[in-house]
């Protein structure tokens, strides 16, 4: 599956999409009647046709911000059990499209109240772990219930703008993405701005070279977030540098695993969503979990360029980074959530002072797709990770200061290019409701550099220095 093969020419057939209203959740919402597996692009969408919807559940996780230690394994696979309802629940609304818009109340009495049910019980496991060694959380169980979402009510989706339209094509998987996801890099403004680097930063480099994924490593799990779950994650993930990342993967098992990177000193693992170009071709996942049984299609890429490079803060020295340090970048979820913790950046060489949040980029010919991920900055001095997986560690602030008592670290920047055909044909793997959303996309990473390389890395950073 990693191999790499001639790629076929991307398909665009014409779709014929109806719609219907759908009462759920409180509210009218918008149904698309999706393209079926294996149908491409829309040339010529309809501007009065309604966006899609999708089920829209609210994130336990992010919530949870105190958990004991002891038992936080234990709610991360309640929380993965969140995950798969909802995978469960939008693979029913799919598949009764036609029912729902014949009988409105069948959304609400037979996929949202049954999944409101279900979370119940899952959430009141959740209290009871909690309760057992320390104070539980108040109120979750009003978390359970879940609505109906336009596609462009939270994760700024299809709003039209920059040149998107309002297309009614979907992808090859039926969920998306669809035209108005897409943007001509050309027509957005430069947009990047950078703090100013001030005395006593630190101004130096470190890069590590860990292959592109040449291999073919991937796998829906994530260790990080559902440890101890197959697949966790729902969407197929590219793996570069440790080899032993699965579900099961204990910090031991990382420390002596086999890793890709050139330099042995690091065997850390980064690893992000699959890219598929949407052309009509399955991959071998087609029928397994986190490809086709959780509407992830079409031909995953290898990248054509991976760049994995450790930078300095703008106003501070850098202290080194604890060994096993878990961070993830960006909103998986942010489709549903919101852009609160979003952190996509799309973009196209020739024009990486353009970055896109919301969209993917059309690039002109002869240039390719750049998604990069800059990392938190700030760690919190004590924790290698935390209950939600974010607390522990922060963005700078404009200025390029870290607050409330959190120190610079080296900042992890990922840059991930890929030689796709030009145009709306390509989507990162998602959770199946986040409809392959490019405000979705993030990244990953657990820090497993030995003592002497970390140490090298933190000279390199706070001397001005470029290292490899």
């Amino acid at each position: 599956m990693g191999r790499t093969r001639k790629r076929s020419t991307l398909a665009r057939r014409a779709i014929a999409a109806s719609a219907a209203l759908v009462l759920g959740g409180g509210g009218l919402v918008a149904l698309n009647a999706y393209a079926s597996a294996g149908q491409g692009w829309n040339s010529n969408p309809s501007p009065s046709a309604p966006t899609m919807s999708t089920i829209d559940c609210p994130d336990v996780g992010a919530e949870l911000t105190e958990v004991p230690q002891g038992v936080r394994s234990d709610v991360d696979r309640e929380l993965a059990t969140l995950d798969g309802q909802i995978t469960v629940a939008y693979q029913r609304f799919a598949e009764n499209r036609e029912r729902i818009a014949e009988d409105p109340q069948f959304a609400e009495q037979q996929i949202l109240k049954p999944l409101e049910n279900e979370r119940l019980v899952i959430l009141q496991r959740i209290v009871a772990l909690i309760d057992r060694e320390g104070e539980p959380p108040r109120q979750i169980e009003r978390m359970a219930p879940c609505t109906l979402q336009a596609d462009d009510e939270k994760g700024g989706g299809n709003d039209g703008g920059d040149g998107g339209g309002n297309g009614q094509g979907s992808g090859q998987a039926g969920n998306g993405p669809e035209a108005s996801d897409f943007v001509d890099i050309t027509t957005v403004q430069p947009n990047v701005k950078r703090p100013r680097v001030r005395s006593g930063a630190s101004r130096g480099s470190f890069t590590t070279n860990c292959g592109r994924n040449e291999n073919g490593k991937f796998n829906p799990d994530n260790v990080i977030v559902a440890p101890g779950v197959s697949n966790g994650a729902h969407h197929m993930h590219d793996y570069v540098g440790n080899q032993a990342n699965d579900a099961f993967a204990s910090d031991e098992d990382l420390a002596d695993g086999a890793t890709t990177c050139r330099n042995q000193g690091d065997r850390s693992t980064y690893y992000w969503p699959v890219l598929r170009l949407q052309n009509g071709q399955n991959e071998a996942d087609a029928q397994a979990d986190g490809g086709g049984n959780d509407q992830n299609v079409g031909e995953i890429q290898t990248p054509a360029q991976v760049t994995l490079k450790f930078e300095g803060s703008p106003v501070s020295k850098v202290t080194a980074m604890p060994r096993f340090l878990r961070i993830i970048t960006g909103d998986a979820k942010a489709q549903t959530n919101g852009n609160g913790n979003a952190n996509a950046s799309w973009s196209c060489t020739g024009f990486e002072d353009r970055q896109l949040k919301d969209k993917y980029p059309i690039c002109p010919e002869g240039s390719k797709v750049v998604r990069t991920f800059k990392f938190q900055s700030c760690w919190d001095g004590q924790n290698t990770d935390s209950a939600n997986h974010r607390t522990h560690v922060a963005f700078a602030d404009r200025g390029g200061r870290c607050q409330n008592g959190f120190r610079a670290i080296p900042q992890l920047v990922q840059r991930i290019v890929y030689d796709v055909p030009p145009g709306p044909g390509f989507a990162v793997d998602s959770f199946p409701e986040q409809l392959h959303k490019p405000v979705t996309d993030h990244g990953d990473f657990i820090n497993v550099f030995d003592e002497r390389l970390m140490r090298r890395m933190v000279d390199c950073l706070n001397q001005g220095r470029r290292c490899a």
